[in-house]
């Protein structure tokens, strides 16, 4: 029972790990070794219980909820705000697009608070429901749609007031 639950487990990281790096990217505005440890914590966790999270019927939902809350959990620690370097690398996105256009989105992102970044990122890059939102983040759904005006409101001031230039990102 021991290695059926291990391959199962071994079976969801390798497939969620790309999906669960991309949306911690997002989170933490394009700091890939912070995105990394929290990918790392969130499988670790995952790896923990993952005899209940098996049974669970959405366990890529459950890990969301994980990552969200593991990143919300750092950035309330004082020592969140702590930054290795002040560039983004370009080589983890020269494959994948326009550069400047993704600095710019994530540049925009690192300028709000970090629960209106995971408001953003679950609803709109995660495609959740303000329910589904609101639980990733343990918070009522009208402060799920209150933190929603208030980030897209000060998403058009960073970028201004057509958005649908980014919206491909």
């Amino acid at each position: 029972m021991r290695q059926v639950l291990a391959d199962q487990y071994a079976e969801f990281a390798a497939a969620r790990a790309g999906h669960l790096y991309r949306s911690a990217c997002l989170l933490t505005a394009g700091d890939t070794y912070l995105a990394e440890d929290l990918v790392q914590e969130t499988l670790g966790r995952l790896y923990i219980s993952w005899h209940r999270v098996a049974r669970v019927g959405n366990p890529a939902g459950y890990a969301q909820t994980v990552l969200t809350r593991a990143f919300l959990a750092h950035q309330r620690r004082r020592s969140s705000k702590e930054r290795a370097t002040a560039e983004f690398p370009e080589q983890a996105y020269a494959d994948h697009g326009d550069v400047p256009l993704r600095l710019t989105l994530l540049q925009a992102l690192a300028r709000l608070p970090a629960k209106d970044r995971a408001v953003v990122v679950l609803r709109y890059w995660e495609d959740r429901s303000i329910e589904e939102t609101a639980d990733a983040m343990n918070a009522s759904s009208a402060a799920v749609r209150t933190r929603c005006t208030r980030a897209l409101g000060r998403l058009r001031e960073l970028l201004g007031e057509d958005l649908g230039e980014y919206a491909r990102f």
